[in-house]
């Protein structure tokens, strides 16, 4: 008896599951309106996992990647900070990067998913947070960030450890619209602000590159934000970035420390820590900052303008 109800469930939600498709193939797949005399902006894709590269508008790309960089669950502030960040973002390498294409869909720029992606991750939730991150994209359409009158590098990332770094201490460039603010929205409440991992001896060496009789871990430098800018492992200097990296550690805020056969570390926050606090953002957004107050706070002495059509 159970397993024929279980069976009555099922067919049941894939019913509904198969008109929430028909729906959104008719309804939700049509790309942004444009106004009457209005030039659409395009952005071309390089899709690495097939190489392939494609031409889609601003807007709807905008869609994509605030859906897939930030959940959808967050407050419409925040999500609308993320759209005007990721729209500047793509600006920006669009105005700057002289190849076939804009952006590359992944970690090296932004994530990016399309329509179908996303009723895959949201299932029936999809009408509710496709709805949400749409009307936090076209709320602020067309908006992006400029210092000087110059669009900037919108640089942002997950979660920070307190702090947000000065944009040379990670990218080697300084900007001076990226120093290091306090980020006082992120600590020990936030599920993952602080995770230890551990791993063996053997694996920590090879991937660092030294030898592992003996593991001597000293001279380590801190930047303002207490994040690792230089550390000594085995008479061998590593930069912070480095040892995240090679390590695939969630920040460069790390504390490391030997348990018996294993190395155990301690890390704060996620992401590379310049520009715009994602979780930042949103706990702004709960304390009632609007958009524009999180991203002129995040980005200093920036402005909101509109992109010129």
């Amino acid at each position: 008896m159970r397993n024929k109800i279980l069976l009555g469930v099922v067919a049941v939600l894939t019913v509904i599951l198969i008109v929430v498709v028909i729906s959104v193939k008719e309804t939700y797949f049509e790309p942004l309106p444009v106004s009457d005399g209005e030039s659409p902006i395009t952005i071309r894709l390089l899709d690495t996992s097939n190489n392939t590269i494609s031409e889609i508008n601003l807007e709807d790309y905008i869609v994509g990647v605030v859906a897939a960089e930030m959940p959808a669950s967050f407050d419409m502030e925040a999500l609308k900070a993320q759209a005007v960040a990721a729209r500047t973002y793509a600006m920006y390498k669009k105005e700057t990067r002289n190849l076939d294409y804009d952006l590359v869909i992944g970690v090296s720029d932004q994530a990016y998913q399309n329509n179908k992606q996303l009723l895959d991750k949201w299932g029936l939730s999809f009408f509710n947070y496709f709805l949400k991150v749409r009307d936090a994209v076209l709320t602020t359409k067309n908006e992006i960030l400029t210092y000087e009158g110059e669009v900037i590098n919108a640089f942002y990332f997950a979660m920070s450890n307190g702090y947000t770094e000065n944009s040379e201490l990670v990218f080697q460039e300084d900007l001076p619209y990226l120093n290091s603010v306090p980020s006082t929205w992120e600590d020990e409440s936030l599920n993952n602000y602080e995770v230890t991992s551990s791993i063996s001896k053997e694996k920590f060496c090879t991937s660092l590159g030294i030898t592992c009789e003996q593991i001597e871990i000293k001279d380590i430098e801190r930047s303002n934000a207490n994040r690792v800018l230089n550390i000594t492992i085995n008479n061998q200097v590593f930069e912070g970035t480095t040892v995240r990296q090679k390590l695939g550690l969630r920040s460069t805020d790390f504390e490391i420390e030997i348990v018996d056969n294993n190395v155990q570390i301690t890390t704060k926050g996620y992401g590379h820590g310049v520009g715009m606090s994602q979780y930042g953002a949103n706990g702004m957004a709960k304390d009632g900052y609007t958009y524009e107050e999180i991203l002129k706070y995040y980005y200093q002495n920036t402005e909101i303008k509109k992109i010129n059509v």
